[in-house]
């Protein structure tokens, strides 16, 4: 495994430090280049469908990662018992550069393969012709090859995991696969009733996204040694956190282009999605009950729904104030 590598001090000094991205790019980079590295197979097509996602370009925002890498930073700073004890940035970057912070960025690396790995089995299942604007891999390679890239990348994460030696972090993980494949079941073969409640869709929402961000959090602080306490609020903050990128992205498939997006606007509500922007809608339109309830199975439900663009602003301020002060 790579060891950590200490960011240049003045490159640091230029950052924008209200720009999270900014504070873990020397690391951001360097994890892209591991990942190129993991994903080296003896097998030329299956390597080169592998790293179809981890590519210079098409890498994507890196969220996950950055996430974890701040939150390891943050767990991993020592608590200060007066302003003098205040750490310098060069103690800070002294305390970063050992061990643990390697382990921690091996979570991110986990993390990110667990992820892609969803996105290539989604893509196939979904038959999406797209993702982060350019072609899928699904419809660049085909569907076999799609899956068994996927099931690569899960198990090098696998690998990297084990090397970790950690059983409960290994539990965590493990874990949160098997909620990717509930969270998936759950969206595929909901009922006419199960499409309009709410809490359905957050349970699905944090089986099929906000289980990997919370349980990876969580597996940071126990690797930094922190307490039971400590280790479920990085779980509670990691699952809010999940929950509410979700919630936006779903928003955004009303609201964004193609070209902002890199897939199709409305792409959920094609394929008999229902997401919370339109259970709120439904407050406002009930005529659109009838057609969540039949998951969009006529071709002009899509339309239909295509027809938000006139009430956006009715639509989503029903949806700010009500998921606002959800109870969840």
């Amino acid at each position: 495994m790579l060891e950590y590598q200490q960011p240049s001090a003045k490159l640091a000094q230029k950052k924008d430090q209200s720009d999270p991205f900014s504070l873990v790019a020397d690391e951001l980079s360097l994890l892209s280049n591991r990942l190129r590295s993991m994903v080296i197979a003896k097998v030329p097509k299956l390597a080169s469908a592998a790293e179809y996602f981890f590519k210079m370009g098409v890498e994507g925002k890196r969220f996950r990662p950055t996430v974890l890498l701040l939150m390891a930073t943050a767990l991993n700073m020592p608590v200060p018992v007066s302003a003098s004890d205040i750490p310098s940035p060069d103690r800070l970057v002294d305390a970063l550069a050992t061990e643990l912070r390697t382990r921690q960025q091996c979570i991110a690396e986990i993390t990110e393969m667990i992820h892609v790995a969803s996105l290539l089995h989604d893509d196939v299942l979904d038959d999406a012709e797209t993702r982060r604007g350019v072609g899928s891999l699904n419809s660049v390679m085909g569907n076999k090859l799609a899956v068994l890239a996927g099931d690569f990348l899960l198990s090098r994460a696998c690998v990297a995991l084990a090397s970790l030696k950690n059983t409960e972090v290994v539990s965590l993980l493990a874990q949160v696969v098997e909620h990717l494949v509930t969270g998936e079941t759950m969206q595929m073969t909901t009922t006419s009733e199960q499409r309009l409640s709410l809490q359905y869709y957050m349970e699905k929402t944090y089986y099929k996204t906000a289980s990997l961000i919370s349980n990876s959090c969580k597996a940071i602080a126990l690797l930094g040694g922190q307490t039971a306490e400590v280790a479920t609020l990085a779980y509670e903050y990691g699952k809010n956190l999940g929950l509410a990128f979700q919630v936006i992205d779903d928003v955004l498939d009303f609201t964004g282009t193609s070209a902002s997006l890199g897939k199709g606007s409305l792409s959920d509500v094609r394929h008999g999605i229902v997401t919370a922007p339109l259970l709120f809608a439904i407050e406002e339109f009930p005529h659109l009950r009838e057609v969540v309830e039949r998951g969009f199975n006529n071709p002009a439900d899509v339309d239909l729904v295509s027809l938000f663009d006139l009430h956006k602003k009715t639509i989503f301020d029903s949806f700010y104030i009500n998921f606002l002060t959800y109870d969840f």
